[in-house]
């Protein structure tokens, strides 16, 4: 819903009408926003939504001649077809795409704000926000203590039922996508990791029995440089790595192919303006996550996408810049 109405408003606000195209994953809360934009009185025509999958559906809209532009949030892989589709036709792109997220904590980091901000960077709606920190590195001199704090409080994470007040994490949005999230966490195995949290599905009774739950998982004793520290999980597996400098920790950070988002725990004003300039993410936090202004830049670098949106930025894509020049 968040995705669909942030894309739509500056959109029809300049003039144009619209075809959304939602995931066949989450079409309920799309076919709500519909009966909610007839009731508000929006004109028929303005704001159109087509339901399907996204090779059939999604493709006929991409390989249209008279859709101008297109602004896509979702998987790199998607975002690939999406541009060799469009290319014949020059269209306008926005694509918001997948992270691999460092939150960086360092020794002087105030661990009362950090952990509690950590735990929720990392499960926040099961880690399924491409928002979410899924790499945490921590310095050395904190490393033993946050993690006894870290996995503490995540321990204290319910699973289960979303209807319920008392539950932090509901099901994963597909069987598949749970399949993807126990692959990896028994890759991380392999690849000499330590499931200190986690690593397993809960034991869940009546409706719930069966259904997509996986618990938090927090791993550690991984490389920078291993699958699970590199591929996009999307889930709520975390990895907790402890490093030594100001540079080491960069290098990591910067070590995989997206650039999304990143996070920066640290009282040292100078390292926290050193280290954001040095990070290659299109939003960087510094003792904070998730603090969110719709009129700034967002997007990424690398391959978590092209282009920004948001407020003028917004704007400026769904529209076009034109010169007239009238000799009177």
């Amino acid at each position: 819903m968040y995705l669909l109405t942030w894309k739509i408003a500056p959109a029809i606000a300049v003039g144009n009408t619209v075809v959304a195209k939602p995931s066949e994953l989450t079409s309920i809360t799309a076919h709500i926003l519909c009966r909610l934009m007839n009731e508000a009185g929006l004109p028929a025509g303005v704001c159109n939504m087509v339901f399907g999958r996204g090779p059939t559906a999604g493709a006929a809209l991409v390989q249209h001649p008279d859709v101008p532009l297109i602004s896509f949030t979702g998987g790199t892989k998607t975002a690939h077809a999406i541009i060799v589709d469009s290319a014949p036709f020059y269209k306008k792109l926005s694509l918001e795409l997948g992270g691999k997220n460092p939150n960086i904590i360092f020794d002087d980091a105030d661990l009362s704000q950090a952990v509690p901000t950590s735990v929720r960077s990392s499960f926040a709606n099961q880690g399924e926000i491409c928002l979410c920190g899924s790499r945490l590195y921590v310095q050395k001199g904190i490393y033993d203590k946050f993690l006894e704090q870290f996995v503490a409080l995540a321990k204290q994470i319910k699973v289960g039922d979303p209807k319920d007040p008392s539950t932090n994490m509901g099901a994963l949005i597909s069987k598949e996508h749970l399949e993807k999230i126990q692959y990896y966490v028994e890759l991380a195995k392999q690849e000499g990791g330590t499931v200190v949290l986690g690593g397993d599905r809960p034991e869940l009774e009546g409706d719930l029995k069966g259904g997509y739950f996986h618990n938090p998982t927090i791993i550690t004793g991984l490389p920078f440089s291993c699958r699970v520290q590199q591929e996009e999980i999307f889930g709520p597996v975390v990895t907790v790595t402890p490093f030594e400098t100001e540079e080491e920790v960069i290098e990591w950070a910067n070590s995989v192919k997206y650039g999304l988002a990143a996070t920066i725990w640290t009282e040292n004003v100078r390292r926290a303006h050193r280290v954001a300039q040095e990070v290659r993410a299109g939003t960087i936090w510094v003792n904070t996550w998730l603090k969110r202004d719709l009129r700034v830049p967002f997007g990424g670098m690398k391959q978590s996408g092209i282009g920004r949106e948001g407020g003028d930025h917004s704007i400026d894509f769904y529209t076009e810049q034109k010169n007239i020049c009238l000799a009177l």
